[in-house]
């Protein structure tokens, strides 16, 4: 992932400098979608890991994120 945001502000600078070509401008599109994705997938393991408790120790995870828990869990096995 480092690779990546290397690359993206290495295109960044040189934008800003004095332009990209279209191969640049393309490579540039791609790379920010990849780190996008990067960013999403890590964010979403973050919640899946995420249990949400009351004061009163009951378990109030909200229903979407535990069944995508499950989903997760089935699609591992």
């Amino acid at each position: 992932m480092i690779q990546i945001l290397d690359r993206i502000n290495e295109l960044s600078r040189k934008q800003r400098g004095g332009g990209l070509t279209e191969n640049e401008k393309s490579e540039q599109a791609v790379l920010r979608q990849d780190y996008l994705q990067i960013i999403r997938g890590q964010f979403k393991n973050t919640l899946l890991s995420v249990s949400v408790v009351d004061p009163e120790g009951n378990d109030v995870t909200p229903t979407k994120l535990v069944e995508e828990k499950l989903a997760q869990t089935s699609e591992e096995k």
